[in-house]
């Protein structure tokens, strides 16, 4: 058995990866921690009586290290890097669930806040397996990916190279309220979201650079508008791309992605209700002369955060990558 943490046990994505190691054939869940310790998980999460009563541990680095061969650290940004530093010298492999790992340094500390830990840019693996799964072997640290960006990289990804130079890549998503967070706001209050729907952010949202980044294409090239529905989870991308050449797209895309466990490619419109609880991301795509319209859904706590990052662990690990994933929706 491989010794597995959580560090940030009490938000949303904290919760789901606990759920998911709980079942895990290879990983032992050793530890679980947050800010304050002195709890149990299932006084964090009711919904864990009778599943697991582990107690909560106020973080620590050094017990950390002691407890675990591999962490998961679903904490804010800037957060993050606090513990990456020392657990990467204390020889422990890391899953970040923020923003910290996952820009240049440049970029990073113009969308976020200045970077304390520069040194581990350069080993860093952005976490999305059907770009980097090679490299995600060797590695010790991780970036999982952002849930806006994980939709729409991996429906742009396989018309990348049909699109026409210079045209913009516009990218309509929106996101179910989790993907907030458990922190109260006036944003996502009841009686904000509920009965309404409304764009944030819109063309300068922190995600479109990461998009941008991992797409190899220039921040300005990128128009990202997202979302807030009343909704709890759930994420889908509409995306318009101006394409040249004469293919087929939907054969494109079967073909792209054919050896993907994790992504299905569909020949009807995609919605978020059948993602729900997996790892998958569903795409469709629709193309009108020289337009193409490319709908690519996930569930935003699951293969845009928890389900991703224990993806990436099993191939940290040398383990299957789906092992211990569930991909049976939560349908209805």
């Amino acid at each position: 058995m491989i010794k597995v943490g959580v560090v940030g046990a009490t938000g949303y994505t904290g919760l789901e990866l606990v759920k998911i190691l709980v079942n895990h054939p290879q990983f032992d869940l050793t530890y679980i921690a947050n800010s304050e310790g002195n709890t149990t998980i299932n006084k964090l999460h009711p919904a864990l009586n009778g599943i697991c009563e582990a107690k909560v541990y106020k973080a620590d680095t050094q017990k950390i290290a002691q407890e675990c061969d591999l962490v998961f650290l679903a904490v804010p940004h800037k957060t993050a890097m606090a513990y990456v530093k020392p657990l990467m010298e204390l020889g422990v492999k890391v899953v970040d669930l923020s923003a910290d790992y996952r820009l240049t340094q440049e970029v990073y500390e113009a969308f976020y806040v200045p970077h304390t830990d520069t040194k581990n840019l350069e080993h860093v693996v952005y976490g999305l397996p059907e770009m980097f799964r090679e490299e995600l072997k060797s590695a010790r640290l991780v970036a999982n990916p952002g849930c806006f960006p994980t939709s729409a990289i991996l429906g742009i990804l396989p018309f990348l190279e049909k699109r026409k130079a210079g045209t913009p890549v516009i990218i309509d998503a929106k996101t179910g309220v989790s993907g907030a967070g458990k922190k109260l706001s006036e944003t996502t209050h009841f009686v904000n979201v509920n009965d309404n729907l409304f764009a944030y952010n819109p063309l300068l949202h922190r995600h479109a650079p990461e998009i941008a980044q991992k797409l190899g294409l220039a921040f300005d090239e990128v128009n990202f508008v997202p979302h807030l529905v009343p909704l709890t989870r759930g994420m889908i991308s509409s995306i318009y791309l101006q394409v040249a050449d004469d293919f087929d797209a939907l054969a494109l895309l079967k073909t792209f992605y054919k050896n993907e466990k994790n992504i299905r490619v569909s020949e009807i419109p995609v919605d978020m209700k059948n993602v729900a609880g997996t790892n998958f991301c569903d795409i469709y795509v629709k193309r009108k002369g020289n337009l193409l319209f490319i709908s690519s859904a996930i569930d935003n706590l699951m293969r845009g955060a928890s389900s991703q990052a224990v993806v990436n662990a099993n191939i940290m690990m040398g383990l299957e990558e789906n092992t211990g994933i569930t991909n049976i929706a939560y349908v209805p």
